[in-house]
């Protein structure tokens, strides 16, 4: 089937035609910029609601909660999946859209040119006809005016009163006549035969391939139709492994939300490390009235002299419980003294691990001047080693403070970790025997609403001996011994003082910071560089380890 041949004679119509078929490729690529804007809106909303619930936030409010890291992370996912609906109308505007307004360009020039092909061939063919036309209507003049010279002729020649020279004069325009009718109709013939050549070269050769190429055209529209609407599909499917991955991380958020451990967090997050209150004593004030003996009132068995049992002395001040109140803001100092021992052990930790790492940064920066000093004393040229000094020093004097700081620290925590393994210990004689009431403040003497209830008070005889809550523990057994290689003046807070070829106990091993808890002779107790004693285990201890 071709147009050429079918429709030789409809060239209106596919001029028709062919534009409707460019108007109906430039409506889809409409609807495929209207279909990328809605892409566009959606992922920029969907990017937008995302930065709403995932504000920026510090390092200390990241979620710990398995349920808060799921909800981030299907925002994440979300995010992702935002961004590769982006993607979509990325590609639908380069590969569909644009292209589609790229080949509506070319088929607008294309039908231009082949319509104006046609027009021109259809000009030519009319204007031969026109010269046919009027040659055929000059010889049939000239015939006429031939066929009168004519009668004239035979009317005169018949005329016996007609002169013989009117009668010559009619002949020789008869001649005239005849012979102009003659060159008009060759002229007509060869007009004639021209139009009929120049009508079949139009019809059988010129509209065909013209039509031809107007076919070609609308065949290929349709074809790069068919084309874009699989990449209208196509740049959907590529994404969708990738939609399905962030889905599947969705899934995977939802799956990782554990309540336990969510619960355990809350404990971590907010447990002091107190011991829970003891029962509180009866207090009797009508000791001191007397009772006959017919009273049947039960009285409370009275303590020897009329006198309180001095173990179930309560000072008021200290009972004040803020467990379902609103709890005491206590002043932020330095050794986290204010905070429950449990909390304040995790905050020691943390902070001795930064300070470890601006250690291990400043002794990074000392190691490479050292070598820079090195090269520029090896290739003076290159840099006075002089000048590098000062950088150096300051770099050492860093290096000594974040120690000072990590030992301080350091003491703080074992105290802190030391005051927790002794609570434990006492808790179930302090359960059975319930002397008194525990007192409301940490082991480091905070939380009490009375500042002078800085220390328990152990259960002796004397209501108003109030000693420290650690006089009564037990030392802490010696697991070997050691012998100083060096002497170490102690002057940080929590150190201790040695001579050279001093003995000391050892109660607590190194812990990898490179500092021994030991105790002299005298009972003193502190840290000492484990590098400084030559250490010793007993047998039954973790075994016998020397550091030298």
């Amino acid at each position: 089937m071709s147009w050429g041949t079918d429709l030789w004679d409809q060239f209106e119509n596919l001029d028709k035609h062919t534009q409707w078929g460019i108007d109906f490729l430039e409506r889809y690529a409409k609807f495929v910029k209207e279909r990328l804007e809605i892409e566009q809106t959606y992922a920029k909303q969907l990017r937008n609601l995302v930065k709403k619930y995932c504000p920026k936030r510090s390092k200390d409010d990241e979620p710990r909660f398995t349920s808060c890291t799921s909800f981030y992370t299907i925002l994440n996912e979300l995010n992702d999946y935002a961004g590769q609906r982006e993607v979509v109308a990325e590609e639908m505007g380069h590969k569909v859209y644009g292209e589609l307004m790229r080949y509506s360009s070319d088929l607008k020039s294309e039908r231009k040119h082949h319509l104006q092909e046609g027009r021109k061939a259809q000009q030519y063919l009319d204007h031969c006809w026109k010269q046919m036309d009027n040659s055929k209507k000059k010889f049939e003049r000239e015939c006429k005016e031939a066929e009168k010279c004519q009668q004239l002729f035979e009317r005169l020649d018949n005329d016996i009163n007609a002169t013989k020279s009117e009668v010559e004069k009619a002949k020789a325009q008869l001649y005239l006549r005849t012979h102009s009718a003659d060159e008009s109709k060759n002229e007509y013939a060869a007009q004639l035969q021209n139009f009929n050549s120049e009508q079949w070269k139009h019809f059988n050769v010129a509209i065909p391939q013209i039509f031809k190429n107007l076919q070609d055209m609308d065949e290929r529209r349709t074809v790069k139709l068919g084309e874009t609407y699989r990449s209208f599909a196509e740049v959907e499917r590529r994404v969708v492994p990738i939609i399905s991955k962030c889905l599947e991380g969705m899934v995977s958020a939802g799956k990782a939300v554990d309540e336990r451990r969510d619960s355990t967090i809350v404990i971590e997050a907010f447990k002091s490390g107190f011991e829970p209150p003891g029962d509180f004593p009866f207090e009797d004030f009508s000791q001191n009235i007397t009772r006959t003996g017919s009273d049947g009132t039960i009285g409370t068995p009275k303590n020897e002299g009329g006198k309180p049992d001095p173990r179930h002395h309560v000072n008021k001040a200290k009972n004040k419980l803020w467990l379902f109140g609103k709890k005491p803001k206590a002043p932020t100092l330095e050794d986290l003294s204010h905070l429950p021992p449990e909390q304040r052990r995790k905050k020691l930790q943390q902070r001795i691990e930064e300070l470890q790492k601006e250690l291990q940064k400043e002794v990074d920066q000392r190691d490479a001047l050292n070598k820079m000093k090195d090269v520029y004393e090896k290739n003076p040229q290159m840099g006075d080693p002089s000048s590098l000094q000062p950088k150096i020093s300051e770099t050492m004097c860093n290096m000594e403070r974040l120690r000072s700081e990590i030992h301080k620290n350091e003491s703080w925590l074992s105290e802190v970790e030391g005051k927790q393994s002794s609570r434990g210990d006492r808790r179930p004689s302090a359960d059975v025997n319930h002397h008194a009431p525990p007192g409301r403040e940490s082991p480091e003497g905070s939380y009490t609403d009375d500042p002078s209830q800085e220390h328990r008070s152990p259960p002796q005889p004397d209501p108003h001996e109030f000693d420290d809550e650690f006089d009564d523990d037990d030392p802490l057994p010696a697991i070997g011994h050691c012998k100083a290689l060096y002497s170490f003046d102690g002057a940080n807070e929590g150190t201790l003082v040695m001579k050279e070829d001093e003995v000391l106990y050892v109660i607590e091993e190194d812990k990898g910071d490179g500092w021994t808890r030991a105790r002299k002779q005298t009972g003193e107790e502190g840290y000492v560089p484990s590098s400084y004693v030559d250490i010793t285990l007993e047998k039954n201890s973790k075994g016998a380890v020397t550091y030298i």
